[in-house]
């Protein structure tokens, strides 16, 4: 299950990210990691962008980038 999938409310944890390059490593920059909790706060009408809690801040993901991210 990648992070788009999954409905507002819930917490899970990211099991793998699976992106290569600059889209890796500016997603890892921002917090988001192998073992780390993400609760999903919002998600737009059109479904993009994702509002989530991570590490104790929010942080608007783009559709294409949560795809990248299998949770748990």
């Amino acid at each position: 299950m990648t992070l788009k999938d999954v409905k507002i409310g819930q917490t899970v944890t990211v099991k793998k990210i699976s992106g290569t390059g600059a889209v890796k490593r500016r997603i890892m920059d921002m917090g988001v990691t192998k073992g780390t909790e993400i609760h999903v706060r919002k998600v737009a009408p059109l479904g993009d962008p994702i509002e989530v809690t991570v590490r104790g801040y929010e942080l608007s993901l783009r559709k294409a980038d949560a795809e990248i991210i299998e949770v748990e």
